[in-house]
């Protein structure tokens, strides 16, 4: 989809005159939550790196930054050359590099984006400065550091932490600093639990940069996020900047960890009754998991919430109403195993709302985003999503 096309029949001036499943953006839950992350941070000195991965529009984007563009995080280097194209210069590529990764971040770096992408190993570092020099730019690059066995990265006692920013020198490549990602937050719940959690992030990071300039290493940046840890850190000394993404929106899997509460999470997916089985106590809906991704994040959690949540058209949430099952075009709604509460009575035709799972992957199923403010059945605008990698 071009930035500037709105596919036909997704035009519509209220909720309920929508062409269904549609996406839909609470402004005010989002302004309120961008608001709650920036103070936090503003309070504690820290830089906030917004990551763009969940929301993927210029439009949220300038709700973050009201005065113009600051410091991103993107998932993609088509994010990346998305937002470059609106005006944003200052950017991490938070994902490791590969060679044609390099090359394409070094193309952008030559525009002048600066750019700083994500590496831990000398090949990789060797790599970079190769793609640096074809381009004619000098690379940037984060240390990738595991602070929790979650993904890639490096521990903070690896020796080959300082083989890599010795390979940087040695590629003439700038070490930007080292950047973790307490990935494992995500599926925790007890707030002192992940305060714990928080603080050995910070710990993590802080060692892995100590350890850098004690070998003679500069590391300007100590970068370190996730939604989790972002909200429930209590102490980010030697910390400079923070990434988080999903605080924009919030969702179910957000909620069971306890970082938000429902009435925060800004996104769902506008549904229409198509059908009903009153002896299976079935409600038919026309959004599947194409339209709500199959994302299953709190199945590990205290409260399953299936396939989402399910709302009336102004918001309010029926009481254990949920999507229990989904195929690709179709969600079945079904009152919550072992709930006292009935299913309501809804006519072939009638508009529902579903929270998601995971704001990200239900996002990402949609071209663009139907701006709304709670209590209003007027959509206020429709604010293109990027897509692609």
């Amino acid at each position: 989809m071009r930035e500037t096309e709105i596919q036909q029949g997704e035009t519509a001036a209220t909720v309920g005159a929508l062409a269904t499943p549609a996406l839909l953006l609470d402004k005010e839950r989002l302004d309120r939550n961008l608001a709650r992350l920036s103070s936090r941070m503003a309070a504690r000195g820290v830089v906030l790196r917004p990551h763009m991965k969940t929301a993927k529009s210029i439009e949220v984007a300038r709700r973050v930054y009201r005065s113009g563009p600051g410091p991103i995080t993107v998932s993609t280097l088509a994010e990346a050359e998305y937002f470059a194209r609106h005006g944003f210069r200052d950017m991490t590529y938070a994902v490791g590099l590969a060679p044609h990764t390099a090359e394409r971040a070094m193309r952008l770096r030559k525009a002048g984006v600066d750019i700083k992408v994500l590496l831990d190993s000398p090949e990789q570092a060797m790599m970079l400065g190769a793609a640096g020099r074809a381009a004619g730019v000098t690379p940037s690059a984060f240390i990738e550091i595991d602070c929790d066995g979650h993904r890639g990265g490096l521990t903070a006692t690896d020796p080959k932490l300082i083989a890599v920013a010795a390979a940087l020198d040695t590629a003439g490549a700038k070490l930007a600093g080292i950047l973790t990602h307490a990935g494992e937050s995500y599926s925790l719940s007890e707030p002192q639990v992940l305060v714990a959690t928080a603080e050995n992030e910070r710990a993590v990071a802080v060692a892995a940069a100590d350890s850098l300039r004690a070998a003679g290493h500069q590391c300007p940046v100590v970068s370190v996020g996730s939604t989790p840890t972002a909200h429930f850190a209590e102490d980010l000394t030697g910390i400079t900047e923070m990434r988080a993404g999903v605080y924009m929106f919030f969702d179910l899997v957000m909620h069971g960890v306890g970082v938000c509460r429902i009435d925060d999470i800004a996104i769902s997916v506008l549904a229409t009754v198509i059908g009903t089985k009153p002896e299976k106590g079935w409600i038919l809906v026309d959004a599947g998991w194409m339209a709500l991704s199959r994302d299953r994040g709190t199945a590990a959690q205290r409260v399953d919430q299936r396939y989402g949540l399910v709302c009336d058209l102004s918001g309010s949430i029926y009481p254990d109403l949920i999507v229990a099952e989904a195929s690709q075009e179709h969600g079945i709604l079904a009152i919550r195993s072992g709930s006292a509460h009935v299913l309501p009575d809804l006519s072939i035709g009638a508009k529902v709302r579903i929270l998601p799972n995971h704001a990200c992957a239900t996002a990402s199923q949609h071209d663009l985003y139907n701006v709304v403010t709670a209590g209003n059945d007027a959509i206020e605008a429709q604010w293109l999503r990027m897509r692609g990698w």
